[in-house]
């Protein structure tokens, strides 16, 4: 089983994509998409979408899992964060790939078993579980990773006995 995590964003996307054999997970890639903030909102929206179109169809994912928006004071940002998680959506639609949503919060106690972690103890636990060097993980690819991995946790895919630790 393979699933690609994104954590969206309007101006970087955090990706990652965990391979899952034998009740083991592994990262076979992960980064971020970079959108520069000069370009105007729907052009980077246009960006995100195809930049998510070509790793999907780079990677063959068996599964999408994208972070729900977090709902902050700000309601133009929160709505933004919707239209960017709209079009990687579509993306994964478009391409027949299913798609899953999480919660912040459980995909922070799926991987570090506390809701309310934060960042850095989400990229310290993603780290650690994938036997990967911190400091080459960004926050952004870390909360992908760690949204793919909630989704294998939760799906109990076919090489993953759905076990947490």
């Amino acid at each position: 089983m393979r699933v690609l995590g994104i954590d969206p964003g309007t101006r970087i996307v955090g990706f990652g994509i965990v391979g899952l054999e034998r009740g083991t997970a592994s990262a076979a890639e992960f980064g971020e998409i970079r959108v520069p903030q000069t370009c105007a909102f729907p052009e980077r929206l246009k960006a995100i979408h195809e930049a998510v179109l070509e790793l999907i169809d780079r990677v063959h994912p068996d599964a999408v899992s994208v972070e729900e928006t977090y709902v902050t004071s700000n309601a133009k940002t929160t709505l933004r964060l919707g239209h960017a998680r709209g079009v990687i959506l579509l993306a994964a639609a478009l391409r027949g790939v299913p798609a899953a949503e999480y919660a912040p919060r459980e995909i922070k106690a799926a991987v570090t078993g506390n809701g309310g972690a934060d960042k850095t103890q989400v990229q310290w636990m993603v780290c650690q579980l994938m036997k990967l060097e911190p400091a080459r993980v960004s926050e952004d690819a870390a909360d992908a990773l760690a949204a793919a991995l909630c989704h294998a946790y939760r799906s109990g895919g076919p090489d993953f006995g759905g076990n947490i630790r």
